[in-house]
């Protein structure tokens, strides 16, 4: 995070909008894709990734220090990283259970 922080640090010129989708689409894109390789994780590790994306989120918006992460994450529209993996968790259940192939299962 700290390569793209010129991007959406406190000095950047990029819109809110912009910020967001830089983060959505490069940071966001990179753990949901080991979230894909890890399946269950440690509640430690994922405590980390959320870390991560709230300190990111923060510096999207140049909060202050003592604005709730909460508020952050509803404001701009973000899931938490838990809820991603239950998301990602329940539609990995559906597919196998409409897949055709009786071995997948």
């Amino acid at each position: 995070m700290h390569k793209l922080f010129w991007l959406v640090g406190r000095h950047s010129d990029l819109d809110l909008s912009s910020k967001r989708l830089l983060y959505i689409s490069i940071v966001k894109a990179i753990w949901i894709y080991g979230i894909q390789l890890w399946g269950c994780v440690i509640k430690s590790n994922i405590g980390k990734i959320q870390r991560c994306q709230s300190i990111t989120l923060h510096t999207i918006i140049a909060a202050y220090r003592y604005n709730k992460n909460d508020i952050i994450h509803r404001d701009l529209k973000m899931s938490s990283v838990q809820d991603e993996i239950t998301q990602f968790a329940h539609k990995y259940a559906r597919r196998l259970e409409l897949h055709t192939n009786i071995a997948v299962i």
